[in-house]
Parts: structure tokens; sequence; C-alpha cells
């Protein structure tokens, strides 16, 4: 009966509820085009291999570059892997489920860019 003391009320379990432990819903970090796009995709095509271009409903483009990545990295490693998607990506990347890292680029300038200079 330690709950009863405590003011739980086991009639309405969610009375009182703190909701807003635990981290921030994934969705807060999308980029703004696949925030848009969610769900709306038309169709996606494959530029180049490492390269996808996927074009929303609503005619937004979007090109994701997927590069290999390591199952155990670095501090080193991670900053550098976050430097090239601030520079080039709006701060946006995403690690795969078998840890490959996506970039996500919104127009082919920036994906030419990408491909040309942070490989050095």
């Amino acid at each position: 009966m330690a709950f009863i003391s405590s003011g739980y009320n086991p009639d309405k379990p969610m009375e009182g509820r703190i909701t807003d432990i635990g981290p921030r819903h994934f969705e807060e970090f999308y980029p703004p085009v696949i925030k848009k796009n969610k769900g709306e995709w038309d169709y996606h095509e494959i530029v180049k291999p490492g390269v996808l271009k996927h074009v929303a409903l609503s005619g937004d483009v979007v090109y994701t570059v997927r590069c290999g990545g390591a199952r155990l990295m670095s501090v080193t490693h991670v900053r550098e892997i976050c430097e090239i998607a601030d520079k080039y990506c709006g701060g946006h990347l995403r690690f795969t489920t078998r840890n490959n890292i996506e970039f996500m680029v919104e127009t082919e300038a920036a994906l030419d860019a990408l491909i040309t200079n942070s490989g050095s």
C-alpha cells in the first residue's frame, strides 16, 4: 500500500503521471524534408552505387548517400562524421540498423559537394 500513501490512485493510473522523462521523440530530429513528406513518398531510384534519390508526392527530392560504418567507433570518428553532416547536410545524418551512415541532402549541388569533398 505504499503507492496509495504517495497519492497513487489505482482507479486512475495515469493521473499525476510524469510523462516527460526519457529521451525526446525521434521525429523531432528528422530533416525538414523528411518530416514534411513522411509516408508520402512516390518513388526512389538508384542514381549511382550508394546514392538514392527519393521523390515525394509533393515533388520534393532528397538524396541519401550511404557510407560504410564500423560497429565500434571512436569519439574522433563520430566527430568527423558529424562535421561532414554539419558542413554538407544541415547537421542531419542517419545510422542504419547495420551501422552504416546515411547523409541526406536536398539538391544535386549539395550531393556533388558531399561526394567530392568529404572523401579527403
